[in-house]
């Protein structure tokens, strides 16, 4: 595939994202769009409709193969783990998805050095999302064991 129809495809899938229009993400993603290839600043797909709480979309790169655990690397605001921008912002649904493909609930941001989706969810707080975490095996950095909620 050459170049411009590789950026094209990628800037279609990312403002599809932002605009939560499922359609035009599974047209961009049947035409080829690669769901791991991150946005031209680092930003991954998953992280992006993570953090807009787009759990339909989210649902959708997963299924077509976008690894739950990769964390973005984008601009300002837009690094970590796809896990950990959901429970930040609360979007139960998405961290329902995300787990559901096997995202791991103990990945920690920065590389493992930062914060667990726990974390996040807790800080929110997000009672919601924290007990569904916690269901799935979460742990907080905070004491380094599991927690029950806020």
């Amino acid at each position: 595939m050459n170049q411009r129809k590789h950026k094209k495809r990628s800037r279609r899938l990312f403002n599809a994202i932002l605009m939560g229009d499922t359609a035009v993400v599974k047209a961009v993603l049947r035409a080829g769009a690669d769901p791991n290839e991150p946005y031209s600043d680092g930003t991954t797909f998953l992280y992006l409709a993570s953090v807009t709480g787009e759990a339909d979309i989210a649902r959708l790169l997963l299924k077509a193969g976008a690894s739950p655990d990769t964390e973005s690397s984008g601009g300002m605001g837009s690094e970590g783990t796809a896990l950990c921008a959901a429970a930040c912002w609360g979007h139960t649904e998405t961290v329902r998805e995300l787990l559901a493909h096997g995202a791991d609930p103990n990945v920690r941001e920065d590389h493992g050095t930062g914060s667990s989706p726990l974390d996040w969810a807790n800080e929110g707080p997000h009672p919601e999302t924290a007990e569904l975490l916690t269901a799935a095996g979460a742990t907080s950095r905070k004491n380094d064991r599991t927690t029950q909620g806020p």
